[in-house]
């Protein structure tokens, strides 16, 4: 549905009118085309203090922009803040970033990049906790279509382990991403950038469950664009739609009950090769006030938001079926964070994805040799909120530091990037895909 308030703002009356009632100015999103794969301008790298990690630099010039020291107009600005380990030293991140935020263009990036909090130096653990607070409130701060991030790398690791996760956050595909801080691990890194920097999935057999329309759609679309092999997977109800999506992406359709008892043995029947990428996104809502909600409308939730993806799950890694450096993407959403009216079910269905990820991340990998993480997207232009009543709905879309809903496309963008062979020590990660929704952590 087209959100008529943002083309308004895009005018020059709708522009004079909102700034003299007070009201959201929504900054148009560049998003990933192939006319424009990367952002305009250079990248400004600065240091605050000493860094305390290696190879800043060389990854750096891998990320598709020209890196320089010194730019009136930079498009992202990446802050070395890792060796900020005081509450003196947090003076040096003023000092770096004061004289140069006003000049970002607009749709730039900021990334900071700190370290992982110490259970054992009280003062380092303040300063980077310091900087999560930081970060979150330049992203609210920042407007025109900017985004803000923290990406934390361990301590006395190498800046090798953020390539994939910076390349993403310094592109276009995560114009929808804001406020957010991801934990990298001390995994070994992948093997680096694609030989094909455009198909990095090349080679790579891809499942996306619940992806007749809709969010699971366009995952399977953009995860095809990046040279995957995929298998769209729904109800038998949707199999026209199903066939439809395959069709149009030369996908491979399997029309497949996910709660059915022998789902898992259906899929490894798919996948004879074995799956590298299995992604989570079927999901349903029975909405109503706890009150008012009786059994046979809480279960359903239950069952196909959670309990079938912790049963395919185990059932596809215990058999072998998820190869090694494979790649396992849930879908939880904001609602499991913030909670929501009416929603009991779906909010504790989703709270259990980011569960499900915390705990068997760690476990995966080491044990498969597979990550495991989550998206958690916000309010995005689906037909499911285009039903919402008009003022919930420009709620949904006004409350957030880009003052717009997402599109489906920007879920499916950081599916991709979680995808990636080079994402491997990006683990038990729930990101939010929802512009810095105002609603929860």
């Amino acid at each position: 549905m087209a959100d008529r308030y943002l083309h308004l703002t895009g005018t020059a009356p709708g522009r004079f009118l909102t700034r003299r009632l007070g009201l959201p100015q929504p900054a148009p999103l560049r998003r990933w085309t192939l006319e424009t794969p990367r952002l305009e301008g250079p990248l400004l790298h600065l240091t605050a203090g000493a860094s305390a990690v290696t190879g800043v630099a060389e990854v750096l010039s891998r990320s598709g922009l020209p890196v320089v020291g010194d730019t009136d107009r930079p498009a992202a600005i990446v802050l070395d803040a890792t060796g900020v380990a005081t509450a003196a030293g947090l003076g040096d991140v003023h000092a770096a970033l004061h004289p140069v935020v006003r000049s970002l263009t607009p749709g730039g990036r900021i990334v900071v990049l700190g370290t992982v909090p110490s259970p054992d130096d009280h003062h380092q653990a303040a300063a980077q906790q310091a900087l999560e607070g930081f970060v979150r409130s330049l992203g609210k701060e920042t407007g025109r279509g900017s985004t803000v991030q923290l990406v934390r790398i361990p301590v006395g690791g190498a800046a090798q382990a953020a390539e994939s996760t910076l390349r993403f956050l310094l592109s276009p595909r995560s114009a929808y991403v804001s406020g957010q801080v991801i934990e990298l691990t001390t995994a070994t890194p992948g093997p680096g950038p694609a030989a094909d920097p455009a198909a990095p999935l090349t080679g790579r057999t891809a499942l996306v469950t619940g992806a007749a329309r809709g969010i699971g759609a366009a995952v399977a679309s953009v995860l095809a664009r990046d040279g995957a092999r995929v298998i769209v997977l729904d109800v038998p109800g949707a199999r026209e739609e199903l066939e439809r999506t395959a069709d149009r992406l030369g996908a491979t359709a399997l029309p497949l009950d996910i709660t059915a008892p022998d789902a898992a043995d259906r899929i490894a029947a798919a996948v004879p090769d074995g799956l590298d990428v299995l992604v989570h996104n079927a999901g349903i809502t029975r909405d109503r006030r706890l009150a008012n909600m009786p059994a046979d409308r809480w279960a359903p939730v239950i069952e196909v938001n959670l309990d079938s993806v912790l049963r395919t799950t185990d059932e596809l890694l215990e058999a072998g079926v998820i190869t090694r450096g494979g790649r396992i993407v849930a879908t939880a959403s904001i609602a499991g964070i913030a909670g929501n009216t009416g929603q009991t079910n779906y909010a504790a269905s989703k709270a259990g994805i980011i569960g499900l990820v915390r705990s068997l991340g760690p476990r995966a990998a080491a044990d498969h040799g597979v990550t495991v993480n989550a998206v958690a997207p916000g309010f995005i232009e689906t037909k499911m909120t285009a039903a919402v009543p008009l003022f919930i709905r420009e709620a949904g879309r006004r409350m957030n530091s880009l003052s717009q809903g997402g599109l489906p496309v920007d879920v499916a963008e950081a599916v991709a990037w979680f995808a990636q062979p080079d994402s491997t020590a990006v683990n038990g990660q729930v990101l939010r895909v929802c512009g810095q929704s105002l609603l929860g952590a």
